[in-house]
C-alpha cells in the first residue's frame, strides 16, 4: 500500500474528525463554570477572642451582667457566637448574684439570650433570708434582661439541707421564684448527717 492510497483511505474521515474537534470545542465554550463555594453560606468564624470578658450595664449605669469565656467565636452567616467555658454573672442591687458556668455556650444573634450546655452549674449567693442555692443540669437558657433562667432537662437543686431533682425549671431572679416543671423529687438531710 503506497502513500497515496493511504491518504485516500483516511481522506473521507478528515471532515468527520474536524467536526468532532469543533463539537468538542463548542461544548467547552458553552459549559458553565463549576460553582464556586459561597463564602456567605459557610459557617466559619470571622473573629476569635481568647479570654473574653464583657459587661452589660443597666439603665442606671451599674453592671447588670458579666460574661466571660476562655474563647469566643463569632459566625457572620447566622450572627451567632459560640463560647468555650463560659461564665455568666447576673447582678442586681437588691438580690444575691447568680453565677452560671458550663463547658460550652451560644449567644443569640441579637445578644439577648444565652444557651449553656454541658456540666452547667448555677450558684446563687446566700442572702439574709436565703441560703446559697446550687443548680446542676446539662442545658440552660438564660435571658438576662428578664432575669430568667430556664431548662427543659433534668435538674438538681441543692439548698442548705434540701436536695430537689426534677425535669424542667423556670427561675425568675426578679420575683425570687422558681418553678419545677415535672418529675419532682425532694430529699431533706437532717442536721448531723
Amino acid at each position: 500500500m503506497n502513500l497515496s492510497s493511504r491518504v485516500r483511505y483516511w481522506l473521507p474521515l478528515l471532515p468527520l474528525l474536524s467536526l468532532l474537534g469543533a463539537t468538542y470545542w463548542l461544548n467547552q465554550q458553552v459549559r458553565p463554570e463549576p460553582a464556586k463555594p459561597d463564602a456567605n453560606k459557610r459557617h466559619d468564624p470571622d473573629s476569635i477572642v481568647e479570654n473574653f470578658s464583657a459587661i452589660k450595664l443597666n439603665e442606671h449605669g451599674t453592671p447588670h451582667f458579666i460574661m466571660r469565656a476562655s474563647r469566643m467565636l463569632h459566625y457572620p452567616d447566622d450572627g451567632s457566637t459560640e463560647l468555650e467555658v463560659p461564665r455568666l454573672t447576673l447582678l442586681a442591687e437588691d438580690r444575691p448574684a447568680i453565677q452560671a458556668t458550663a463547658k460550652t455556650g451560644t449567644i443569640s444573634s441579637n445578644g439577648d439570650e444565652f444557651f449553656l450546655e454541658g456540666g452547667v452549674e448555677v450558684l446563687r449567693d446566700a442572702a439574709v433570708q436565703q441560703d446559697q442555692l446550687r443548680l446542676q443540669t446539662e442545658f440552660l437558657h438564660v435571658i438576662p434582661d428578664q432575669d430568667m433562667v430556664r431548662s427543659d432537662r433534668a435538674v438538681t437543686l441543692i439548698e442548705a439541707r434540701t436536695i430537689v431533682n426534677a425535669v424542667g425549671l423556670e427561675l425568675n431572679s426578679r420575683t425570687r421564684t422558681f418553678k419545677l416543671l415535672s418529675k419532682v423529687r425532694s430529699e431533706y438531710v437532717p442536721p448531723g448527717n
